[in-house]
C-alpha cells in the first residue's frame, strides 16, 4: 500500500496541515510519501508521485471558505493527469480553519468531493477540524514543555544528584494530560480514517473540534490574533508603517 501525503498549506513550517497529516500518518502502514504543495513549480514533482499510489490524503487550510487558490490549480493539473493516465486514486482530506467550528470546512469538502468526480478518483470523505491554529499552538506547548522537563531534570541533578524528581515530572505529564484531551476529537477521527486508508474505503465525512468551550476559545483567539496583529504592525500599522514623500 502506498499512500501520498500533501500538505496545501502556503506556510514553510509549523502550520497546523503539518501537525494534522503527522498524526495521520502515525496510523496509516505502508509505504508513505510526503509532499507539499506551495507554489506551481511543485506541481508536477507531485503529479510524478501518483503512478503506483493507492491513496492521497490532502492537508489543507480553509480559505475564504474554500481550497486555497494554489491547491485549486494544482486540482486542475491533477485532473488532467489522472484522465491521460487512467489512475483511480481514493483521495481523503483533512480540513482545518481558524473557526472553532469544524462544520466550517464543509464548502472545501463539497470542492473535493466535486473535484473527485469529474477527475474520476474515488471520495474517500475527511476530517473538518475547528480550532486548527490553538490545537497546532498545542504542539508546540508540548516540545516547549519537555524542553523545560529536560531542564529542570538536568538542574536537579547537578544540584541534588535525583535526576527524577517527582514534582516536574508530574507537572509535565498533567500538562500533557490536558494538551491530550484537547486533540481528543481530533485523533478519534484520524483513527478512524486512517482504518479507511488501509482497508482502502470510504470513511465519510466527521468533523470535529478543539475540546474547550466556545467562550473560552474566542476568549483565547482574540489575544492571540491581538497580540500577532502587534508584532506584524497590523494593529497600529498606519503610526508603524514608513511614511513616503508627497509627490
Amino acid at each position: 500500500m502506498r499512500t501520498i501525503f500533501i500538505n496545501g498549506s502556503p506556510k514553510k513550517r509549523f502550520c497546523a496541515s503539518s501537525y494534522f497529516l503527522f498524526l495521520q500518518r502515525l496510523f496509516v502502514g505502508g509505504e508513505k510519501v510526503n509532499e507539499h504543495l506551495r507554489t506551481k513549480g511543485d506541481y508536477q514533482r507531485i503529479l510524478d508521485r501518483l503512478p503506483g499510489a493507492d491513496a492521497v490524503v490532502f492537508g489543507l487550510p480553509l480559505y475564504v471558505d474554500g481550497v486555497p487558490s494554489h491547491v485549486l490549480g494544482f486540482l486542475e493539473e491533477m485532473e488532467r493527469f489522472c484522465k491521460e493516465k487512467a489512475l483511480h486514486l481514493k483521495v481523503y482530506v483533512i480540513a482545518n480553519n481558524g473557526f472553532i467550528e469544524g462544520k466550517q470546512n464543509e464548502p472545501l469538502m463539497q470542492m473535493m468531493e466535486h473535484f473527485c468526480q469529474r477527475a474520476g478518483l474515488t471520495w474517500g470523505g475527511g476530517v473538518g477540524i475547528g480550532g486548527g491554529v490553538m490545537l497546532n499552538v498545542t504542539r508546540i506547548l508540548f516540545f516547549i514543555q519537555a524542553g523545560l522537563l529536560m531542564l529542570n531534570l538536568l538542574l536537579s541533578g547537578i544540584q541534588t544528584g535525583n535526576f527524577l524528581p517527582t514534582g516536574p515530572l508530574y507537572s509535565f505529564l498533567k500538562n500533557v494530560a490536558w494538551l491530550l484531551y484537547f486533540n481528543l476529537g481530533v485523533l478519534f477521527y484520524i483513527i478512524r480514517m486512517s482504518s479507511a486508508i488501509r482497508k482502502g474505503q470510504p470513511v465519510g465525512k466527521g468533523y470535529t473540534r478543539i475540546l474547550i468551550p466556545s467562550f473560552v476559545f474566542i476568549l483565547f483567539a482574540d489575544l492571540f490574533f491581538i497580540i500577532i496583529s502587534l508584532f506584524e504592525g497590523g494593529l497600529f500599522r498606519g503610526w508603524l508603517a514608513k511614511k513616503k514623500p508627497d509627490r
